[in-house]
């Protein structure tokens, strides 16, 4: 499809925007990724690339890059707390790629975000900014304006047919161009750390991603065998004076607990206070765009990350926005008919999010009614239950795409 001498800039050279770019540069747009780090840069570790993500990626072309750093678990061990076997195993492996086509699979992020950039450098019209300083974006009727400070102090102004935020949860897109809220601080603190591969031997299995519960909060172990590593992140609520405060806290302050529990105790003592942690923030807005400028992933709709899907969300919305991009008379046009098409869905993965983490930190006796129903649902019921999710196919065809939905617009200037 001809590019239609069009120019998109993405603001973040993450997951978000370099799915974006390769998805436009594919359809021949000429792309400018502005990224403030001087180099790609990834925070967190372990990463699910379940198959309504991995559908996207192979279509980039990044099938064999993915396939030589991603690791296929066999399953998801279940364990409530103080348990010494999982309550159930969540199948994986072949099942899901029989049923869904492609594999669910686990990585290290910033393999992923390598992957991406990798693919990004070998297109002649995808040009990667790093180090930028700042920039300003004007909303008009003939598409943006665009003025960069670059990190060698020089200013590049140009003129665009659209500008997206895919700058994070904290988007200054968001809430410098687009005057949209702020993040929201959930409660609730990601606490992650990568081990040695050995490091939960006999404890976890290394063949099988591991969700374990406990009263008040739950943690996840991917393995990572490329790396030689086992990932952890570990959810737990925490006080804004202590996650903000002064001098961060070093390890995770979990509540008591009359049983003891020996994936957490293993945990704990092979991490020492080696733990990173990041605050857990949400963003929640209806106006993901004006004129033409907008967003996607985290900086639209960070959710909490209880049903590991932020950067799948993510993916999708890149191969949802770039062939409207690319069709449509103006941005404008483009990116309502995106957010139409998108919300409903984020929303319904919000849903889905919240309502594990409820269940995921049930404490005794609830804990009872909630294992009883996972045990029933047996080894394969997230695959009937979770169907809408890793079946979903953001197909690249914008003609079976919707039109967009008719609202007055106002032009920022």
């Amino acid at each position: 499809m001809s590019g239609n001498g069009r120019t998109v800039y993405i603001a973040g050279a993450g997951i978000a925007g370099m799915t974006l770019a390769l998805a436009l540069a594919k359809f021949g747009a000429t792309v400018v990724v502005l990224e403030r780090n001087t180099q790609v840069q990834e925070v967190g570790a372990g990463l699910q690339v379940s198959p309504n993500a991995r559908k996207i990626l192979n279509r980039l072309g990044l099938d064999k890059a993915l396939a030589a750093k991603a690791f296929e678990p066999e399953g998801i061990d279940v364990y409530p707390y103080g348990a010494n076997q999982p309550l159930v195993t969540l199948e994986l492996g072949q099942v899901m790629e029989q049923r869904f086509g492609v594999p669910y699979t686990v990585m290290h992020r910033a393999d992923l975000a390598e992957v991406l950039y990798r693919a990004c450098k070998r297109f002649a019209n995808i040009d990667l900014l790093f180090g930028v300083r700042a920039y300003d974006v004007v909303s008009h009727s003939r598409g943006v304006s665009v003025t960069v400070d670059e990190a060698d102090g020089k200013s590049r102004s140009a003129r665009a047919f659209a500008f997206i935020g895919a700058d994070g949860v904290n988007s200054r897109t968001r809430t410098g161009v687009l005057m949209g809220p702020e993040a929201i601080y959930s409660g609730m603190v990601a606490w992650r750390i990568t081990l040695g591969q050995s490091a939960l031997d006999g404890v976890l299995a290394p063949d099988r991603t591991s969700l374990l519960w406990g009263p008040g909060y739950h943690a996840v172990t991917y393995p990572l065998p490329h790396r030689h590593q086992v990932n952890v992140a570990l959810f737990a609520k925490s006080k804004a004076a202590r996650t903000f405060g002064a001098e961060p806290p070093r390890a995770p302050d979990l509540p008591w607990a009359a049983l003891k529990s020996r994936q957490f105790a293993a945990i704990r003592e092979a991490a020492g206070d080696q733990w990173g942690y990041w605050p857990v923030s949400t963003i929640a807005t209806p106006t993901w765009s004006e004129g033409g400028v907008g967003l996607i992933g985290d900086a639209a709709h960070a959710m909490l990350p209880f049903q590991a899907q932020g950067a799948a969300m993510a993916i999708e919305d890149a191969a949802i926005l770039a062939p409207l991009l690319m069709t449509e008379a103006d941005a404008d046009s483009a990116l309502r008919r995106y957010a139409a098409l998108r919300q409903p869905r984020v929303e319904r993965v919000r849903k889905l999010s919240d309502s594990n983490g409820f269940a995921f930190h049930l404490e005794w006796p609830f804990t009872l009614a909630r294992n009883a129903v996972v045990k029933l649902q047996g080894p394969r019921g997230h695959l009937q239950r979770l169907d809408w999710l890793y079946g979903y196919d953001a197909a690249p065809d914008p003609e079976g795409l919707p039109p967009a939905p008719r609202q007055p617009r106002s032009d920022v200037h």
